[in-house]
């Protein structure tokens, strides 16, 4: 009994200096305890023996040992096996804020940060734009038209977005924008897109990464002067030249180039740069005035004192400047947003027309990395949201409207799958992209967090637009005017590849740049054993180092310890009441996350680039944990409102389930074997607990949010909805609300059909008949004529005469060439 008394007092011991993160004397003190009562009133060699672990926590508790004996030559080792860290790398790695994703990677959750983030909350003038002009553009729209017959924005658009500073929501008023908070720019943003994913495209890409934000934060006051207003109100539409046939994802790879030199311009002699370039995936780019340009910057005779190669720089060039070629279309995905190549060799331009003037040469990567920390955060994600949202808007309208079998599809399992499916998408999308587009307005540039934002609501819209479209069957499929899923359709490849594919952002930004991004001491070690001065980096090292060994025992007994207890000695913050539960469950997966990053970069290394199975799950755990604490948030936002409450129950149960398959991933395929036990047994020491939500509670979800009114309003707030009948997506609000009223007379009316009192068949007046006996009064009858109109509208799918769908060759060009005729020339 004794000794199983002191084997459990060794095990409490550990797990609670573990996770107070105990000093190292500490541990001696408690370690020397302990070993007098194991080895009291016996003697012999063993006894001796059992003092060795506290006499060497003893030495380690003195500084200069430990630095001597452990952390010298640990620096020592990974200074040669460390590989270097790129100054691309660095920059990437510097570039942005790190937020709310140090919290998980720290494992121990401050809630007060969360809850500090602030509401979705608009001035008076964004919130009167939203409902204005936004609202107006979103009528002018007519999808059909842009996409099919002109295949191309109308003028009239183009004209109304310039007039109404659509593109110069994120330059200042003080240079002619609006100065828009990134919360309206995302709303604003998500609203076009609900209706038109083609129009949206030429709002998003001046208010992301493009000339006006480049300009605005790093131009010259000239440049500001000249441009800013001008691209505010349309006189210039930019685009920028980022991506080329040989660097896509790999930007930095760029081949395109341009060499320091002195040339003529505009008749004098000018000091100024000769470029040369090849661009393609241009959005905007053939209907550009001004073209943002990347490119890598050599100096050969040292003319701006730099040394020659200065690195990737960023230049604004004319569109009509001799030289520059701006190529045909793209179709991606049969789009009609401007999108195409352009080119140029031994373009000469002035010093400058570089972005920030000659200070400015050589960081644009940082320049870059910046801005698209902040762009990825509203850009995508707020499309991608409202695309969902909108997905679920129609489709809940249309399943509860659509009958076979006697009952409204929405009603039956397995179509009710699908769509709750649909509400937790657009229930978690709206919370996260809310909570990022907040963090990004209080001027916060999250890297990490974008990242994730990018790949996980463009991913999850994919999902919603093929349950749309499983859901609408045959009425989905068929285009026409009438169709409200195509364009959607077409566009989520669309949305998934740009701002770096998603495979991409998943395997190789996320988690492998988050982790030394977001680690609280990781990137601090690998900038201490990089510094060329050994007694600097040294000390910086011990500090981290010796910091890190703490951080690392306690995620790994708090991990164990919370997952055996199944999250009770978590924490939950103040109020959270109902909700304390899925707190708890948050902080206990966040520990677990904390602990298996840690083991996997100590493990891996360098080598975590080349693991990308493992860093992509890495990458989906940290996304779930992010997503639920903004599901959580959101709830608290709204105000906690009546049967809400299930649907976060629902979330929350998904998102940690999907957070233990992504973890046991992890563990299950770790390439180093022996670690594999270690790590199951901190964070599975009882099994695979989390189980997805249940039938149950998906069909309470379902009666929940699919019935018209405030909640189905809640979930897909923020997107244009049409109530004119005259539109396609309008009609179904309006039939949904008839459909509804008539519910009572129509079981009166189907009671008859089953009876054989009325028969239902073409050529045959039932409802007439229905009056005749008596089943139906006149009014009544007339409500289900009306009725059966607007059901026959719904569901009505488009057809054409052949010689409406042949190619117009007259619109579209004769001379059509392909990829191998264009690459010949």
């Amino acid at each position: 009994m004794l000794a199983l008394g002191l084997v459990l007092v060794l095990i409490v011991a550990v797990l609670a200096l573990g996770m107070l993160r105990a000093p190292m004397w500490a541990w001696a003190l408690a370690t020397g305890i302990w070993t007098a009562l194991a080895t009291s009133g016996t003697t012999g060699v063993l006894a001796y023996a059992a003092w060795l672990p506290f006499i060497a926590l003893v030495i380690l508790s003195i500084p200069s040992f430990r630095r001597q004996l452990v952390v010298a030559p640990i620096f020592a080792s990974i200074k040669k096996i460390l590989p270097k860290v790129s100054e691309t790398e660095t920059q990437a790695l510097e570039a942005g804020t790190v937020g709310f994703d140090a919290e998980l990677f720290s494992g121990t959750l401050d809630w007060v940060k969360l809850q500090s983030i602030p509401k979705i909350v608009l001035s008076p003038e964004e919130q009167a734009f939203l409902d204005g002009p936004t609202e107006e553009l979103c009528g002018m729209i007519s999808d059909w038209q842009i996409r099919h017959t002109l295949h191309e924005i109308p003028d009239e658009i183009w004209d109304f977005v310039k007039a109404n500073g659509f593109l110069g929501m994120l330059i200042s008023k003080e240079h002619g924008g609006l100065g828009f908070s990134a919360q309206a720019q995302s709303l604003i943003l998500g609203k076009i897109a609900s209706r038109s994913p083609d129009v949206v495209t030429i709002v998003m890409v001046p208010n992301s990464l493009g000339p006006g934000e480049l300009i605005e934060k790093y131009g010259t006051v000239t440049q500001k002067e000249h441009y800013l207003p001008r691209l505010a109100k349309g006189a210039e539409v930019p685009c920028f030249s980022l991506t080329g046939p040989t660097s896509g994802s790999d930007a930095a790879t760029m081949r395109d180039i341009g060499f320091v030199t002195r040339g003529s311009f505009q008749g004098q002699d000018t000091l100024g740069i000769r470029l040369s370039w090849d661009k393609r995936y241009i959005t905007l780019g053939p209907k550009a005035t001004l073209v943002g340009l990347a490119f890598r910057l050599f100096d050969s005779d040292n003319l701006l004192g730099k040394g020659e190669d200065i690195g990737i720089t960023l230049a604004l060039i004319p569109a009509n400047h001799t030289g520059v070629n701006i190529g045909r279309r793209h179709l991606p995905s049969g789009a009609a947003f401007p999108n195409g190549p352009n080119w140029g060799n031994d373009v000469f331009i002035p010093m400058e027309w570089v972005i920030g003037g000659e200070a400015m040469v050589g960081h644009g990567w940082r320049m870059l990395m910046e801005c698209l920390s902040a762009g990825r955060a509203i850009s995508l994600p707020s499309s991608a949201t409202a695309g969902a949202k909108s997905m679920l808007r129609v489709t809940s309208a249309y399943a509860r409207i659509r009958k076979q079998f006697g009952l409204p599809i929405a009603r039956m399992e397995g179509v009710e799958e699908p769509l709750v499916r649909l509400v937790e998408t657009a229930y978690v999308n709206e919370a996260a992209r809310a909570m990022t587009a907040a963090m990004v307005s209080r001027g916060e540039r999250p890297s990490v967090i974008s990242a994730l934002m990018k790949y996980q609501t463009t991913e999850k819209m994919r999902t919603a637009v093929n349950d749309a479209m499983d859901i609408h069957g045959g009425r989905g499929i068929c285009d026409g005017p009438s169709n409200y899923l195509q364009s959607a359709y077409q566009m989520v490849p669309v949305g998934i590849t740009v701002e770096g594919a998603n495979i991409l952002t998943r395997t190789l930004i996320t988690f492998a740049q988050g982790a030394l991004r977001s680690h609280p001491y990781l990137y601090k070690e690998v900038q201490a054993a990089q510094d060329l001065d050994r007694d600097r980096g040294l000390n910086a090292f011990e500090d981290a180092f010796n910091d890190h060994i703490a951080f690392s025992l306690s995620n790994a007994t708090g991990a164990f310890v919370h997952n055996v207890t199944g999250g009770a000695l978590t924490s939950a913050p103040e109020g959270a009441l109902s909700m304390s539960h899925w707190y708890r469950q948050l902080a206990r997966a966040s520990r677990s996350f904390a602990f298996i990053a840690d083991l996997t970069v100590a493990f891996l290394g360098g080598g975590l680039k080349t693991r990308q199975k493992i860093t992509g799950r890495m990458a989906d755990a940290l996304s779930e944990l992010y997503m639920l604490a903004a599901t959580l948030k959101r709830y608290e936002d709204d105000g906690r409102p009546a049967g809400d409450e299930h649907i976060v129950e629902l979330a929350a149960l998904n998102a940690l389930n999907r957070f233990q398959n992504a973890i046991g991933g992890v563990i299950d395929n770790f390439p180093v074997l022996w670690v594999r036990p270690l790590m199951r047994i901190v964070v599975f020491p009882l099994g695979r607990r989390f189980k997805p939500a249940s039938d149950a509670l998906a069909r309470v979800v379902a009666r929940h949010a699919l019935q018209p009114g405030e909640a189905r309003d809640r979930l897909t707030r923020h997107i244009h909805v049409s109530h004119r009948v005259d539109d396609p997506m309008g009609i179904l609000e309006v039939t949904l609300e008839k459909v509804i009223a008539a519910e009572p007379v129509e079981k009166k009316l189907d009671k008859a059909i089953r009876d054989g009192i009325v028969r239902r068949y073409h050529g045959l007046d039932w409802f007439a008949d229905a009056v005749t006996k008596g089943v139906l009064t006149e009014s009544e009858a007339e409500q289900l004529r009306e009725v059966e109109r607007l059901v026959a509208r719904v569901v009505a799918v488009d057809h054409f005469d052949p010689a409406e769908l042949k190619p117009n060759y007259a619109v579209l060009g004769h001379n059509v060439r392909g990829a191998d005729a264009l690459a010949a020339e």
